[in-house]
């Protein structure tokens, strides 16, 4: 869509007996946003909100309550049942739910401590058996009340220092194993220097192992008897995942339900603690795409023909932040509609960007990208993540949609470029090669940014003529006034470098200066179309150094933003420059037929395409943000979010 889906506003006046019905049809639709109306309430009224905020707040407890216990046993949250009940008793939902999470968390509990247990078992394990096969009651000699000892590994170059540390007191270090950098060393002293004894190991970077109480003998013994508790912890374990394994089975479709009553009551005192409140009627305010308004009105019909409804459409010529933004962008310009939003959601009556960015955006990655193999890469990476297989990275399905779509743009431009894995002497060259190129691909470069300022200059003023603001239209500097200096310049510098430019320079000139000054005084010129004054605000001279440092900025921001799109012709070029150094790398390990040589490429191949292909991706982001949305993207609209949607039983 190009514009934001058309608002209407619609207020109701419903009577008290139908107010549960009305709200579950509005979360039964989906489509109302609503407004805070709370406010409207009559004193008579006053109170009403807060029980039912009340209420919310305490469903919303239960509700994460629940979403807990769930997640403990591996529940997925199912689909809301048919039957729910209007609100549902709070007192035996928080019964219902508490019974349950005592339940499940008395055996989540025991199998943490038993899962603690086995890892420290086995981190035992781990730390006695380099030491295994040595016959020394370890144990017997670390607790000994006359003698203090520390079994424990150390580097091996710290030993001579450890004995040059105790060379006062009586003491034995005693290596039971050693390789090349550390040994297993026993160091004992007596137990009145134990402190002394201690410093010095610390110094001496003698980390101590930790001996498990209560197992007495040699390490291997003590490993056996270890290993025995390791069986008996873990068959304890697996135990008690055959519980949690039942307790899921058997109370899986309770906790959907019961979670799913508790969410439906949370959305309706939500609603309702926000309504107006007269003595016997409730006032609903809130927002519905007009084109879901006749579905909405026909719900309210087979409520009551005493619910009265009042619908104020809201035209798109007006830019209103307080009207709620529903960006309706079907399948792939869906993915792209985040990119939009991570910068800013369109105000109502703005054009909404995704489909230009859609377009854009994997053409300026593919000019900057092209290679068949890199993109094939990419592709397939990014229809992986699109196609949320892999659970873990499911909340980057839309990324991978925009990786996958870009990837197949830089296959496109690999054909055009001749290019797949950096080498250029398997497929021709349908347009060019950067490489042999370059001033060529910088000038097209330059020429598509042109084009793409002026469909942002364009859509600026189409922008301006919906909201009817006319003074941004005609005076902005991304307004009309704006494109004629912009192109009158670009037609000065087309008459010096081509003299045989059919148009005489003198016409940009006089256009350069006409549409210059009214850019430089369009704050002037605003305030005398729209009847403000003063006119000028401030004095005269300082008003006249203002006007000219805004020129100044407005002709920067144009050179600029111009040239910023030399930036994808020279990554396009320094992509095969940097493809040509990994085969340089590659030939430095060995020759084409040797194993090293294609191990540098596959690597370098995956270095591109990760680090490179990041680079390129921010860096057309960038363009698309700061050089191609500032010159028709506002921001600022309200997000639109309706009633979670719930099943609606036609209630009455």
């Amino acid at each position: 869509m190009l514009y934001p889906e058309q608002m209407t506003q619609i207020e109701l006046v419903v009577p008290e007996q139908h107010v549960l019905a009305v709200t579950r049809a509005l979360a039964g639709a989906g489509t109302f946003h609503q407004t805070d109306a709370s406010y409207l309430s009559a004193e008579v009224g006053l109170g009403a909100g807060d029980d039912w905020r009340q209420r919310s707040t305490t469903l919303a407890a239960l509700e994460r309550q629940l979403l807990n216990v769930m997640k403990n046993l591996k529940v997925e949250e199912g689909v809301p049942p048919v039957d729910l009940e209007s609100i549902t008793d709070v007192d035996l939902a928080r019964s219902a739910a508490g019974g349950l999470e005592q339940q499940v968390q008395d055996v989540i509990e025991d199998k943490a401590d038993e899962q603690q247990r086995l890892e420290q078992l086995q981190s035992y394990v781990q730390q006695l058996e380099p030491i295994a096969d040595i016959d020394v009651e370890v144990t017997a000699l670390c607790q000994s009340d006359y003698v203090f000892s520390l079994l424990g590994t150390m580097p091996i170059d710290n030993m001579k220092r450890l004995q040059t540390s105790l060379a006062r007191i009586p003491f034995v270090l005693l290596p039971l194993r050693q390789d090349n950098r550390r040994a297993i060393v026993i160091l004992s002293g007596p137990q009145q220097h134990a402190d002394v004894v201690q410093r010095a190991a610390r110094s001496a970077y003698l980390n101590p192992l930790s001996l498990p109480e209560g197992y007495l003998g040699s390490p291997r013994e003590i490993i056996d008897a270890l290993r025995a508790d390791v069986e008996r912890v873990q068959k304890q374990i697996n135990e008690q995942e055959q519980v949690i394994t039942k307790l899921r089975d058997t109370r899986q479709e309770q906790l959907q339900t019961l979670l799913w009553r508790v969410r439906a009551g949370r959305v309706l005192t939500e609603a309702l603690a926000r309504y107006g409140k007269l003595r016997y009627t409730y006032l609903i305010v809130g927002w519905v795409p007009t084109s879901s308004l006749a579905a909405l009105s026909e719900r309210f019909k087979r409520i009551s023909d005493e619910i009265l409804v009042e619908t104020y459409p809201s035209e798109r010529g007006r830019a209103n932040s307080d009207v709620p933004v529903a960006l309706k962008n079907p399948g792939i310009l869906s993915a792209f509609q985040q990119l939009v939003t991570a910068y800013g959601r369109p105000r109502y009556g703005e054009i909404d960007p995704t489909l230009l960015l859609a377009l854009t955006f994997p053409l300026l990655f593919g000019t900057m990208f092209g290679d068949v193999g890199h993109g094939l890469v990419l592709a397939l990476l990014g229809g992986l993540l699109a196609s949320r297989k892999v659970r873990r990275l499911r909340g980057l399905a839309d990324l991978g949609t925009v990786i996958a779509v870009c990837g197949l743009m830089s296959i496109v431009f690999g054909f055009l470029y001749g290019s797949i894995f950096g080498i250029e002497d398997v497929l021709p060259a349908l347009w060019m090669r950067p490489m042999e190129n370059i001033m060529q691909i910088l000038i097209v470069t330059i020429a598509a940014g042109i084009v793409l300022l002026t469909i942002g200059f364009i859509a600026g003023m189409i922008n301006a003529w919906v909201s009817r603001d006319w003074s941004r239209l005609f005076f902005d500097h991304n307004g009309l006034a704006g494109f004629l200096l912009y192109w009158s310049l670009l037609g000065l510098a087309a008459t010096l470098f081509l003299p045989s430019f059919p148009i005489p320079y003198m016409v940009f000139v006089v256009s350069a200066a006409i549409s210059g000054l009214v850019v430089m005084f369009s704050d002037l010129l605003s305030r005398l179309t729209e009847g403000q004054r003063p006119l000028i605000e401030g004095g005269l001279a300082t008003y006249a150094i203002q006007v000219v440092v805004e020129l100044f900025e407005t002709l920067i921001s144009f050179l600029s933003n111009t040239l910023s799109y030399v930036r994808v012709g020279a990554f396009a070029v320094a992509h095969g420059g940097l493809s040509a150094v990994i085969f340089i790398l590659a030939a430095m390990v060995g020759s084409a037929q040797g194993v090293g040589y294609w191990v540098v490429v596959a690597l370098g191949s995956l270095f591109i395409v990760g680090f490179e292909g990041m680079i390129v991706g921010i860096q057309t982001l960038r363009l698309e943000y700061y050089e191609f949305f500032s010159k028709f993207f506002t921001g600022g609209g309200a997000p639109y979010v309706p009633l979670v949607k719930l099943p609606d039983t036609g209630e009455r």
